[in-house]
Parts: structure tokens; sequence; C-alpha cells
């Protein structure tokens, strides 16, 4: 289950809506153990080791949860004693520890809260306003649609459908983008057909929401949009 959570687009918990919270504090707890961080975004915080020249900090930002010296003694704990540390956001210790270990996976959440037929109007309206939460009766069939539509917005998936030269589009088999994934360029898109291809790539036309006309030539730095088409043009020669 741990595996799967770690290379997951989203998360879904799904909970007992007539019980307490210590079932989904000790899920939490878990996934939290292992690296896996739910509904957060990597820190804003650059860090790199190098060969010599000790450690080199700075912030953009006033930081009041960690200072320049807390910083040198976590580095020296995990013997580094080489390294440009750069916080662009005021980020504690327990950020800055996740960027050095460098395994972490960021990973949106939906908690799921099942049964709310049981409860009354008050109670479930009260589950419903919290955060990253759906409330859904599997038994009465109560409010299914929505959870649907949740997954999806959660997901913010990109569909690029492709085009051969001379060729309509293949609108039967989408290449599927995710956060997850990286950014939603051509370029990601391309390495989701063959990671190989960037190189042979001179340029792509688009059609769809992201293009200003109908085909826009573009180079890979592209964002897509979704539902747009996306024809390569390879070098040649």
């Amino acid at each position: 289950v741990i595996a799967v959570a770690k290379s997951a687009d989203l998360v879904l918990i799904v909970l007992d809506a007539t019980k307490d919270d210590s079932q989904k504090e000790k899920l939490e707890r878990e996934l939290e153990a292992v690296g896996i961080r739910l509904n957060r975004e990597p820190p804003k915080i650059y860090y790199k080791p190098k060969k010599g020249g000790g450690i080199t900090f700075n912030a953009i930002v006033p930081l009041t949860k960690v200072d320049q010296k807390a910083v040198q003694l976590i580095l020296h704990e995990y013997k580094i004693f080489n390294a440009d540390v750069l916080f662009r956001d005021d980020c504690s210790v327990d950020d800055l520890i996740d960027v050095i270990e460098g395994n972490r996976k960021y990973v949106k959440c939906l908690y799921v809260y099942n049964k709310v037929d049981m409860l009354s109007l008050k109670q479930v309206d009260e589950i419903a306003r919290r955060p990253n939460s759906v409330v859904i009766s599997c038994h009465a069939k109560l409010n299914l649609d929505t959870f649907k539509e949740r997954i999806w917005d959660n997901l913010s998936l990109v569909r690029v459908y492709t085009k051969k030269r001379g060729y309509l589009p293949d609108f039967s088999d989408p290449i599927v983008l995710t956060p997850q994934r990286g950014e939603p360029t051509v370029e990601t898109a391309i390495k989701q057909i063959h990671k190989d291809m960037v190189k042979d790539v001179k340029f792509a036309l688009v059609w769809g929401k992201s293009s200003k006309h109908n085909p826009q030539r573009v180079g890979l730095s592209h964002r897509l949009e979704d539902e747009d088409v996306l024809q390569i043009v390879k070098k040649y020669g």
C-alpha cells in the first residue's frame, strides 16, 4: 500500500463518518513516517552540496522558525560541511530535513467520509466543510457524482491528443499528464511517448486552449492544456 501511495497522483483516505478522527490521524502518522506528505507543497528551499567553501546560507524572506545556526547544526548532523542553502519561504526545521533527505513524496489527498446517511444534517455539514474532504454514502448512493468530480479536480489531469501529419487527431488514446509527472509541457508529453525522442524534435504544432491560433508552432517549453492536440515535427538530415 505504501509503495502504491508513493507513486500515486492522488490518495483517497476512506473514513467512517460515524467515528472520531483517531483512524484518520493514525493513517496520517503512518504515511508521514514513510516520507509521504499529504496536501503539502515541496518546501521552497534551494539546497546543493558542494566540494568546498563551507556552508553558504541566505534567505529572501524573514525567518521565524529557523535561523542560520540551526541550519548549520542540522547540516553538521548529516555530516554536510559544504553546501549552498537558500530559503525562499519561511520554512521549518522539518522542511529542511525533508529537502536534505531528498526522498519525500508530496501527494494530494482527499478524505472521503462514508456512512453520512447515519448522521444529522448539522454533522454532515460540519464534516463537508473540512479542508480536502467529501461526504458520501455508498449504501444510500448519496453525493457520489460530487465525489467523482472532486477526484477529477484533484488529479488536475491534462489530456493531450496526438496527430500525425496528414491525418486526423487520435482521440482514442490521449497522453495523460499530471503534476506528479512534471509540468504539462510539450517536452513532458513527448517524454511520455519515448524519453529519447526529445532530441529529435524540431518543433511542435498545437491546436486547442493553449494555442494563440490554430495551429501554433511552439517549442518544448510550451505549456499544454486539457484536450490540446499535438503534432511533433522532427529534425531531418
